[in-house]
């Protein structure tokens, strides 16, 4: 008879970035219940959550290399590389300011904690697990999403090539590209696009809904039931 692989994951450390966020705090809570124990980091200083967090601002040097030294010291299993900004504007009028914030966290620091996540693994020699949080926004560009559209086609690039560079120390690196996810971010894309679509508010959030073949926006637990799939042994 076969034997499954296990889910559970306890012995495990993971470290969550955008802990405050839906995502984040669902991908918190389901790898606690599985064992792991749980580091969480945002810009954020308060927080509610089952992870030990530290608030870091990620856009500045000195918070990332303080991030990194953190990373360093509690030695992960398990990244879930999940921080992220949004902001909307077409080619038009996305302007250098935006694309300096948007690539900052979305890229930047993106790569920064994941490069630092893996020579943490290599130096300790953990066959671990970096998921990496894409979007569908990165498999095609949206006429007034030109900036994030971009971040996270980055993401899914760097995804690609930390798995082939990190295959040879059994360390596996995946990305999760969601679709529309019901977190609190909407209200802050459905004002853009009340802003940029004169729509009214919730307006956008409930046409993007009903626009899912299954009629609703989906849960941040069904990313982080994905999170757990690829953070574990099966």
């Amino acid at each position: 008879m076969l034997n499954a692989a296990p889910t559970d994951l306890s012995g495990k450390v993971a470290l969550v970035t955008g802990a405050s966020g839906g995502i984040g705090a669902s991908a918190i809570e389901h790898f606690a219940a599985l064992g792991a124990t749980v580091y969480g980091t945002d810009i954020a200083q308060q927080y509610d959550g089952v992870a030990t967090y530290r608030p870091f601002n990620l856009l500045d040097d000195e918070g990332l290399a303080d991030c990194t030294t953190w990373i360093n010291e509690i030695k992960p299993d398990i990244l879930l590389n999940n921080a992220a900004v949004f902001d909307m504007g077409s080619i038009l009028d996305a302007d250098l300011t935006q694309y300096d914030r948007l690539f900052g966290v979305n890229v930047r620091a993106f790569y920064a904690v994941m490069q630092g996540v893996a020579k943490s693994m290599v130096a300790n020699g953990q066959q671990g697990s970096i998921i990496n949080l894409a979007s569908q926004a990165g498999h095609r560009g949206e006429a007034l999403v030109a900036h994030y559209c971009a971040t996270k086609a980055a993401a899914i690039s760097y995804t690609q090539s930390a798995a082939l560079a990190l295959a040879p120390h059994k360390i596996r690196v995946n990305a999760i590209s969601p679709g529309v996810i019901d977190t609190a971010m909407w209200k802050e894309v459905d004002a853009l696009f009340a802003t940029f679509e004169n729509k009214q508010p919730g307006q956008k959030k409930r046409e993007v809904g009903d626009a899912v073949p299954l009629g609703h926006m989906g849960d941040p637990a069904d990313v982080a039931r994905v999170a757990v799939f690829l953070a574990s042994d099966q």
